[in-house]
């Protein structure tokens, strides 16, 4: 099976979405979805796993409060407690969250709106669970999500076309209650990154961090 769209795409398509199908990932699709998370587990020592069947974690009170409903599979981003994990999960969870809308997929980051479901999920000696995306076939698309400028979230002096398309690439990226507390500068050719203050600041660096790379291209830039 081949994607639906190009990572580009997807950038431009992915909006969070809440409300979601009763209709099951299953088949060719979650094969392809398990060994992406294997994958990236491999690459980064995160413990992603893919929770399917488990109503309970969206069925409570803050879930109703947070207008989830129909979700019954989602991606619990686990691994080593230590300063790292945050910004870890933020990266490979949105690399995640791309590649589910590639395969026509939808998604939501739920930092809050959920009930710790314990027998859902295996933590490891030393491991916690630091934020989950809900995943599955939504009832819409989503709308996209009202934007910064660039020269709010980066330097945008005498910067090539390089890091121009990695800042759009990253106003793309989803963040907690659309704060977008990053910033981007260049110096002497290389990139960086910090977060700003506020809830899961260091989360949304990673999904940030995730975006500007595929916009900028990989090839082009290391970071500071």
């Amino acid at each position: 099976m081949q994607v639906k769209m190009d990572i580009y795409e997807a950038m431009r398509a992915r909006h969070s979405v809440r409300a979601y199908e009763q209709r099951e990932i299953e088949g060719e699709i979650k094969d392809m979805l398990e060994d992406k998370i294997a994958e990236l587990n491999g690459r980064s020592g995160l413990h992603i796993q893919l929770i399917t069947h488990e109503p309970k974690a969206f069925d409570s009170p803050m879930a109703h409060y947070g207008k989830f409903s129909g979700v019954t599979d989602y991606i619990a981003m686990i691994g080593k407690k230590d300063d790292e994990l945050e910004e870890k999960c933020g990266y490979y969870g949105e690399k995640l969250v791309l590649f589910a809308q590639q395969l026509g997929l939808n998604t939501c980051w739920v930092a809050v709106s959920y009930k710790k479901i314990k027998t859902a999920y295996m933590l490891d000696a030393g491991e916690k669970l630091c934020i989950v995306i809900a995943i599955g076939y939504g009832k819409t698309q989503g709308v996209p999500h009202k934007s910064k400028a660039p020269s709010e979230v980066a330097d945008m002096g005498d910067v090539p076309e390089w890091f121009k398309k990695g800042v759009e690439a990253a106003l793309l990226a989803p963040t907690a209650v659309n704060q977008q507390k990053f910033f981007f500068s260049l110096d002497n050719g290389r990139a960086s990154a910090r977060a700003g203050r506020g809830f899961y600041s260091k989360i949304d660096l990673g999904i940030a961090k995730c975006h500007f790379e595929l916009g900028a291209g990989k090839k082009n830039f290391n970071w500071a």
